[in-house]
């Protein structure tokens, strides 16, 4: 077949930071002015790779203590330099007078306004570890507040202002020093338990919580809460700042910790929320019992009350997140979901304590809940095809992040009673404006047990009803996350089809938004039914007069690249083309490889060695290489060193079998990056490799 070269990009973005003007017609802290450097004919308003990663990346939200602004970081990427920056900008609560607060290349993180709102706090490596420094709210006056040993990771001020709180990394002892004494230049890295390396990173630290006297000229070395406990808080590798909190009289810190190591820290997910007193120095657990993870501590405004998130069982990353409050003054915890079958995600209290507004996931899109405390009733509060993916509670509505398939994160304030909506930030507007996006379309496809199925079909710009296109199955990863409305800086949906494929999205079995049972069903079930929902779902695609049923092709990363590994062996030749990212294709190699024995503890149903297990067995059993015979179509395969979750060998082997069959394949090998690819030169090239596969393959 001949190779079509890749679409290469028409527009470039130019990365250069402009000044920023002043209210909401124009929030741009640079105006991307879209270039023709490849000189190539093509339609000026497709999104490319590179127009991509010139979009404007909001973060970490944060309102003032008056409500009157907002504080939040943008990143952007400058794709020459192939690193980003991140800057700190405020605006208004009714979008007016956007300023730019920082302009340094140390990428500022978790700024928090001070809690008499006369300063902003935030953490910077600019004198060369990560220390505090605080500004004026204009960005005047910055000075560094902290010179901590080997810096810090995050922090907060207490609430009357008298105190921080930070979190720190402490190196481990190692228990075999001995052994290395007199050989500075040895490597070798000697273990004897697990959770030696989790993620991307060797587990050389863990991270604890210190409190110090907070002054404006200089904040010494903390006391730490957690004394010499060999535990971690906040929980990595994806806890932050958020699973740390003080009590509203500044008298106690409730904080996040799973006190476990070795072996029992990487079978079991039972973490739980403590509460330190600052005065005893004694440490309460306040969800002792509760099993699974417990996350997230937040205090009702007086005090009284605590709530936060649960997970009931040991061992399940993917259990329904609950929500609890506990009584202080009489110790009733008190499940407030055990109705609802969703879960719930970033929450924020009202100010009288009354109610409790949340995000949750369902059919397809993240909505916003109201939980009303007195009659323990839940009630739904916005609706449209977006998902809001934070939330913080304020007297005039909710200050929220929210994005689509064709929209990166804005932030908007959400009527407290009706859900409606207004947008506050435009950061994107003038790119958004240069390129068209495709329509995006939700279905309901029948599965093999006659259950609904929500799909969604996303068509290429400039859509033509009258003509035949390839299509792409798109295999979602997790497993258990919904495919959403989720912007993404990699799968993004638009970017496939401004390439001229049009993608059909499956919410299949094993994802939230659609009930327990529904979420539920994909453990120890890794190649049945959830298999055969995604077949459903493109052989319905399939019969619409406007795709090609001969060009078809499947892609995912994670569980998707597992996924499009079984397929590859148990498709019937319904596809020409597939890509797999950072996908399992050995199980049994998985189980020994991988770091958190408690996912595969419970998602393949135990060991390979347990022969009397039927789970374990019947998952063994649906192992991708197992089919590797039955292999006979294209592969692209594409894995990280540093994925210490689902390690690059698996995405070798993988490879190296598809080149013994004697099946075209290409295997693209990043030695520098991990589950992800987060660096903009990898990231255009992991766009140009997998478009310039698919043209290969699927393009007449």
């Amino acid at each position: 077949m001949k190779k079509s070269g890749i679409i290469l990009a028409l527009a470039l973005a130019v990365l250069l930071i402009t000044s920023c003007n002043q209210g909401k017609e124009n929030q741009n802290p640079r105006k991307p002015d879209l270039i023709n450097k490849q000189n190539l004919t093509l339609n000026k308003d497709l999104m490319t790779p590179e127009a991509l990663w010139a979009f404007g990346r909001i973060s970490d939200i944060q309102v003032s203590p008056d409500q009157s602004k907002i504080l939040f970081g943008i990143s952007y990427y400058d794709i020459e330099l192939n690193k980003g920056n991140r800057e700190l900008y405020s605006i208004n609560s009714d979008g007016s007078e956007f300023k730019q607060l920082t302009k340094t290349p140390y990428s500022e993180f978790n700024a928090i306004w001070r809690p008499d709102g006369k300063k902003i706090g935030y953490l910077s490596s600019e004198s060369g570890s990560i220390q505090l420094w605080e500004m004026d709210p204009d960005g005047a006056g910055k000075k560094m507040l902290t010179n901590i040993d080997n810096g810090i990771t995050g922090f907060k001020y207490s609430p009357d202002q008298s105190m921080i709180l930070y979190t720190k990394e402490l190196f481990i002892k190692n228990p075999y020093d001995e052994l290395y004494e007199g050989l500075p230049k040895a490597t070798g890295r000697l273990n004897n338990d697990l959770m030696y390396r989790h993620w991307d990173h060797w587990v050389d630290t863990y991270s604890h919580v210190f409190y110090a006297n907070y002054n404006e000229k200089n904040i010494t070395e903390g006391t730490d809460i957690m004394h010499d406990e060999p535990y971690e808080s906040p929980l990595s590798p994806f806890g932050g700042i958020e699973q740390i909190t003080w009590t509203p009289d500044s008298k106690g810190i409730a904080y996040t910790c799973k006190k476990k190591s070795g072996l029992e820290y990487s079978k079991s997910t039972n973490s739980d929320i403590y509460l330190y007193n600052i005065s005893t120095g004694k440490t309460q657990n306040l969800t002792k019992g509760m099993m699974g993870f417990d996350i997230g501590p937040s205090f009702s405004a007086d005090g009284t009350k605590l709530a936060w998130e649960s997970m009931e069982r040991d061992g399940y990353e993917s259990d329904k997140n609950r929500l609890f409050v506990l009584d202080l003054n009489t110790g009733e915890k008190t499940y407030y979901t055990k109705d609802f079958d969703q879960n719930v995600n970033g929450f924020s209290w009202s100010s009288n304590g009354e109610a409790i507004y949340f995000i949750s996931p369902w059919h397809g899109t993240k909505q916003i809940y109201r939980l009303d405390l007195a009659d323990n009733s839940i009630d739904k509060i916005s609706e449209g095809i977006h998902n809001y993916i934070s939330l913080s509670y304020t007297d005039a509505g909710l200050i929220a992040a929210r994005q689509s398939m064709s929209m990166p994160t804005e932030i908007f304030i959400v009527n407290l009673q009706n859900g409606s909506s207004n947008q506050i930030t435009r950061v994107n507007k003038d790119l958004l404006d240069q390129i068209t996006m495709g329509k995006i379309e939700k279905r309901w496809i029948k599965t093999t047990d006659n259950k609904n199925m929500l799909t969604w079909v996303i068509y290429p710009p400039h859509f033509d009803p009258d003509k035949k296109y390839p299509a792409l199955l798109y295999c979602q990863g997790g497993p258990q996350s919904m495919v959403s409305q989720f912007w993404s800086y990699r799968w993004n949906f638009q970017m496939m089809a401004a390439n001229g494929y049009i993608i059909v999205a499956p919410n299949r079995r094993g994802l939230p938004g659609f009930g327990q049972e529904w979420l539920e069903q994909i453990s120890g079930d890794y190649g049945g039914q959830n298999m055969r929902d995604y077949l459903s779902a493109i052989d319905a695609l399939a019969k619409e007069p406007f795709i090609d049923k001969e060009r078809l092709g499947a892609v995912g990363a994670s569980y998707g690249g597992f996924s499009v590994f079984w397929l590859a062996g148990n498709h019937d030749k319904r596809f020409k083309a597939f890509i797999a990212h950072d996908g399992m294709f050995n199980f049994e190699a998985q189980y020994l490889e991988t770091e958190e024995m408690w996912f595969v503890d419970w998602d393949l149903g135990g060991a390979f060695w347990e022969f009397d297990n039927k789970t374990a067995m019947r998952s063994y059993s649906n192992s991708p290489h197992k089919f590797v015979h039955k292999w006979d179509t294209p592969i692209l395969v594409i894995h990280g060193e540093l994925d210490y979750r689902i390690t690059y060998t698996q995405g070798m082997s993988a490879f190296n079998a598809a080149i013994l069959r004697g099946i075209p394949a290409e295997f693209l090998y990043f030695p520098d990056e991990n589950h992800w690819v987060l660096t903009p030169q990898n990231g255009i090239l992991w766009q140009r490799t997998f478009f310039n596969w698919l043209d290969t393959w699927l393009k007449e």
